[in-house]
């Protein structure tokens, strides 16, 4: 009926996406954040020094920096529901073959790559959100998707720990690679790339989603020298890689921070590793939730995308800054996490603009942004333990850290997080 529209309730079929996309963010979480409390006993077994270390975690980043562009084109041309289910079988596998590495070598080739695997999830997630939501509910999605992304992180070292007190840290890796096999079986029995072709969605609810079918077609032909001449997409490069540069720390190396310097327990120290990234979850949700009221209360979408990030990266580089005269561990996590909370409050608006600015091709510039993210996240272990093994200095690598802050906020001054490029309007 041509009157559907207007005479049937809306179904709430899309909701689902944003369940599925909870569900994998955690799980990616989970399987990236398992090595960083299993890293003492793996430096242990191996004979690896901080340096190596360091390596180790950074071909995670490395990889998932390279492979971010490809996996949101693909994305873009063949659609999330086939790109994902790929993926996310291909991650999971070198998760449990994390627990089979013999040496050096053999850890970088596996960690690189599972972060070839995991390097297309956010940018097809956020493809999928850009075809199943109303523009209005993207930005909150965001915020729930990387809260949820968050706090999977947040408490899996306490998980790691209580698994490894059952297992040997070889056998937790092929645990915890079990779960995206699970989740890829359901997503590729549900998800569909064209709302349209969905049995539960109704007129209705299609009716919210006008443009998705433009959304959601093949889109290989990606308008590269728009995206390089465009001054809104390097900016938006260069906060994502700050803001990555100092998170990576949570992720990586904050466990032996806590038990190496602060002189904790492990049990202690995965307590208080809780703080980073439950916080950063919490921020991720705050910057979602709060950013309609302070575009009504500022007039403009952009300058509330700009000042939620001045707040967030000013705020970051002080606590930050802060923690490191707190004597006591946990106000010191306490002060780090509200750091992480900073950090966090950006993560909606610069996916958002993603979506805003790429329009159609959305899984390619969320992919560009997120392969710069992570060429900081990649840059960050490394130099952290170059200067922790050269200067036998924590402190020196906060202040860097800091620093980076400061020029995240400063790139936003240049950013337009709203206006479509060139032909990647959903209306052209």
């Amino acid at each position: 009926m041509s009157t559907a529209p207007a005479t049937l309730k809306p179904t709430r079929t899309r909701h689902w996406v944003v369940v599925f996309a909870v569900t994998l963010a955690i799980i990616t979480y989970i399987d990236r954040v398992c090595i960083s409390q299993a890293a003492p006993l793996m430096r242990r077994d191996l004979g690896l020094s901080p340096i190596e270390m360091g390596m180790a975690f950074s071909a995670f980043g490395i990889a998932y920096a390279l492979f971010e562009i490809p996996g949101g084109w693909l994305g873009d041309w063949l659609g999330p529901r086939r790109v994902l289910m790929r993926i996310v079988i291909w991650w999971s596998f070198f998760t449990a073959a994390t627990g089979w590495v013999w040496n050096l070598a053999s850890l970088v080739v596996t960690r690189f790559l599972f972060g070839a695997g995991e390097a297309g999830c956010f940018p097809n997630l956020t493809k999928a959100f850009t075809t199943w939501l109303p523009q209005h509910e993207r930005v909150r999605a965001q915020g729930i998707m990387w809260m949820s992304a968050r706090w999977g992180g947040a408490f899996t070292p306490m998980l790691v720990v209580w698994v490894l007190h059952h297992v040997h840290w070889r056998r937790s890796f092929e645990i915890f690679g079990a779960l995206g096999v699970i989740w890829a079986f359901f997503f590729y029995r549900w998800f569909r790339d064209n709302p349209r072709d969905h049995p539960r969605v109704n007129e209705a609810e299609l009716a919210l989603l006008a443009g998705a079918e433009r959304a959601a077609s093949g889109h290989g032909n990606v308008p590269w020298g728009t995206l390089i001449r465009s001054r809104t997409v390097w900016m938006l490069w260069l906060q994502y890689f700050c803001v990555s540069y100092p998170w990576y720390f949570y992720i990586t190396w904050l466990p032996s921070y806590l038990q190496e310097y602060r002189g904790l327990t492990p049990e202690h120290a995965a307590r208080l590793a809780v703080f980073p990234l439950f916080f950063g979850g919490l921020g991720c949700m705050f910057g979602g939730f709060i950013a309609p009221y302070v575009t009504r209360w500022l007039g403009s979408v952009a300058r509330a995308r700009r000042a939620i990030a001045y707040t967030g990266a000013i705020g970051a580089c002080l606590f930050l800054l802060l923690h490191t005269v707190i004597r006591d561990p946990f106000w010191a996590m306490f002060a780090m996490g509200m750091a992480s909370f900073g950090n966090d409050i950006l993560m909606p608006g610069s996916w958002g603009a993603c979506m805003d600015v790429g329009g159609k091709y959305a899984g390619t510039l969320s992919g560009s942004m997120n392969m710069m993210g992570n060429f900081g996240g990649a840059l960050g272990p490394v130099v952290l333990g170059y200067v922790l093994q050269k200067t036998g200095s924590w402190i020196l690598n906060f202040y860097i850290m800091g620093g980076i802050y400061l020029v995240a906020a400063l790139a936003w001054r240049f950013i337009d997080p709203v206006t479509p490029l060139k032909g990647a309007s959903l209306d052209e």
